[in-house]
């Protein structure tokens, strides 16, 4: 009877190219023996077989000879007489008479290479255990992300001069007011990225990235999409790396896990008292009261109203209170005398 190629790969006899790329993408996966070291000799046969009925059915000229006359008649074994059309030699003429056709099988490994665009994808890998697939040169997303997770294509291996490069990171500013990083938020992100879909063809794709961000969080702090850059052939994607940027606030400036506001007062509220209405980020109002003289360098700490510290959230930095006091500009003699009999007194 000879093995039914359609059979192998699942697929039905009109299966169109995309089909049968489909079809071997997720059986190579399944059974490359290097998946499955447990059940080796048996993966190792199922992958071969896998591979040889892609190979025949993805090529035109072997696909029409099995079609007609079967895998005997495509390996020779059943040359009919007076077969014409493919059965007319290696060339596919058609005069030459119960010649068979040659049909020269090919290594499944450079099937496979070769379909996922490769030289040696498992060069120097074998059971030698390690890294993950991306390091494998596999860009993440064609596979699952641990399914060769015991290869590893490290510097000294054989193949390790086929492990691909990883593109440079992608770096961009996320602005962020200073209320988004006192409270947290949610930040939603579209990108646009240029994909290989499942046919091995380019497409571009839209994606909603999702960006949680934590309280307390400072200027620079990085959040990394692994492998969301562009894809192409033989590189691995690179990261999308997000930058916070702090945006200029009105009231409050930053200071590590502090905040600092300058209030504007009068000479006479300097030395007298005065009272500060202050109203936080999260929008309650403070009413802090300062009964200290205060200089042009005099600073009022309110303990705990500060930006949250991120390893410890229920904690938060200081609230520090500066002072831009208004001197007049002229005084009366009269002011002057009686300041300074208070002043002396």
């Amino acid at each position: 009877m000879g093995v039914d190629y359609y059979k192998v790969l699942q697929v039905d006899r009109n299966a169109k190219d995309d089909d049968l790329k489909k079809a071997y993408r997720k059986l190579a996966m399944k059974w490359h023996p290097d998946k499955n070291p447990n059940n080796k000799k048996d993966a190792e046969s199922k992958f071969k077989q896998i591979s040889e009925a892609y190979d025949v059915l993805s090529d035109p000229q072997k696909r029409a000879v099995y079609d007609q006359y079967g895998e005997e008649g495509l390996k020779g074994q059943v040359p009919p007489p007076g077969a014409g059309g493919f059965y007319g030699g290696s060339d596919g003429g058609g005069g030459g008479g119960p010649t068979t056709f040659r049909f020269n099988p090919r290594s499944a490994d450079d099937i496979f290479s070769e379909f996922f665009g490769f030289n040696s994808p498992f060069g120097g890998m074998g059971d030698m255990g390690g890294s993950r697939a991306s390091a494998s040169g596999f860009p993440r997303g064609m596979f699952p992300e641990d399914i060769f997770s015991s290869f590893r294509g490290g510097a000294g291996g054989e193949g390790s001069g086929h492990v691909p490069r990883k593109g440079a990171a992608i770096e961009r500013n996320l602005p962020c007011s200073l209320e988004d990083l006192y409270k947290g938020t949610t930040k939603k992100m579209k990108i646009s990225r240029d994909v290989i879909d499942a046919s091995g063809r380019p497409t571009t794709m839209e994606e909603i990235l999702t960006i949680e961000i934590k309280p307390g969080w400072k200027k620079g702090t990085k959040i990394t999409f692994p492998e969301k850059g562009n894809e192409q052939r033989g590189v691995i994607p690179s990261d999308l790396v997000f930058i916070i940027d702090e945006k200029p606030h009105s009231v409050f400036k930053r200071d590590g896990n502090d905040l600092v506001v300058t209030q504007k007062i009068s000479l006479v509220e300097a030395l007298t008292g005065y009272t500060a209405q202050i109203t936080t980020l999260d929008g309650r109002n403070l009413t802090v009261a300062i009964n200290s003289i205060i200089s042009p360098t005099y600073e009022e700490v309110v303990k705990g109203e500060g930006m949250p510290i991120p390893k410890e959230p229920s904690k938060k930095g200081n609230l520090r209170i500066k002072f831009n006091i208004k001197f007049p500009t002229r005084l009366t003699s009269e002011q002057k005398t009686g300041i300074k009999r208070l002043l002396a007194s």
